[in-house]
């Protein structure tokens, strides 16, 4: 097994076969996803996925703040500025990777304790079995950053009900435990200083026929009951604004609603334009994908979005000069086409393999 410095690599031994564990340690950066680890990681899993002996993985990460905050697109900023040609293979890793985990064979267990966005999501939200604490805050914020929300996600939450994939993906709002069980995002709330406990007892619990069912009934022994959601209220208007088909009716919708519905209104206002409507279209979209065809359009998405400039404005203004005023190019949502946006889905010279 390969440790490197912000990820470790375990197997824990059990009564029959053997438990592969992965710790993310980069906590001085709350686990932010650099292509290193993202390499680590998918090569792990495909040795584990191999191994006779290895009958589950779990993920987890080392105490701290968050289990990950997200890809390291800080260094995808610098690679911008060296006019690094293959600027574009961060993303290709990663996203294979996530369809890895998505299709991956054996149970794949995610225990998230506190902040779980972007990438922490692609390595997460694709499992077989999704465990969080009470501390859990997830977002997928890409349209504040110029980007759109990625790592396999426009599958999910295309897919979750009430429209709350589309509300989550287009304002980047952060929410709870008790709002991600409600929207179908996460299986099972453990406490925090439960998860050796239960890795030790995933380890030890011999296997019967149905493996994912087996992980189930060990993953209900330590499961604790969740606070009522407060996104929950709000599903209604949720689903009845973001059911229309263009951003500039939701909007409208929105601020036709109570302060709370003017409040969501604002905050899309303050979003990228083309994120908003790349992300939009992209959404739609991959309402009728299948996973693989869902990540192959992201590859597509994600290599235009490298030849504009609102990615890289945003993450100026959010994590290099934290000005927190990106100026986004077009800055009106009328000047973006939809010619604009459909150059955003066009086939690669190399698309994802």
């Amino acid at each position: 097994m390969q440790n490197i410095s912000e990820i470790a690599f375990e197997e824990i031994s059990g009564r029959d076969d053997n438990l592969g564990l992965i710790t993310l340690t980069r906590q001085s950066v709350l686990n932010a996803l650099n292509q290193k680890m993202i390499n680590a990681i998918d090569q792990q899993l495909k040795e584990w996925e191999n191994a006779n002996h290895i009958k589950a993985v779990v993920i987890r990460a080392a105490p701290g703040r968050a289990f990950c905050a997200g890809g390291d697109v800080r260094s995808v900023y610098d690679r911008k500025l060296a006019q690094d040609p293959k600027i574009a293979d961060f993303f290709r890793d990663e996203y294979g990777m996530n369809r890895r985990i998505h299709h991956y064979p054996k149970p794949y267990i995610a225990l998230m304790d506190g902040i779980t966005m972007g990438g922490g999501v692609g390595i997460s939200v694709h499992a077989s079995h999704r465990v969080a604490t009470d501390r859990l805050l997830f977002a997928m914020p890409e349209t504040g950053i110029g980007f759109y929300p990625d790592v396999g996600t426009t599958y999910v939450l295309s897919r979750l009900p009430h429209k709350l994939g589309y509300y989550l993906g287009l304002t980047g709002a952060r929410i709870s435990l008790a709002d991600c069980a409600a929207a179908g995002l996460i299986d099972y709330s453990v406490k925090a200083e439960q998860f050796p406990e239960l890795i030790y007892a995933l380890a030890d619990t011999p296997f019967e026929n149905d493996e994912r069912a087996t992980v189930t009934g060990v993953i209900k022994k330590f499961s604790v009951p969740m606070d009522h959601s407060t996104l929950l209220p709000k599903f209604k208007i949720i689903e009845e604004c973001f059911s229309e088909k263009t951003i500039e009716k939701m909007i409208q919708a929105l601020e036709h609603h109570d302060a709370w519905g003017k409040e969501v209104a604002a905050i899309l206002k303050t979003k990228s334009p083309t994120s908003l409507k790349v992300t939009l279209q992209a959404l739609q979209t991959a309402e009728t994908l299948e996973f693989n065809e869902a990540i192959q359009m992201e590859f597509r998405v994600t290599n235009h979005f490298l030849e504009n400039s609102d990615f890289f404005e945003g993450i100026r203004a959010v994590l290099v000069d934290k000005d927190q005023t990106p100026h986004w190019k077009p800055n009106k949502l009328k000047e973006v086409t939809t010619a604009v946006v459909k150059k955003y889905f066009d086939p690669l010279e190399v698309e994802l393999v």
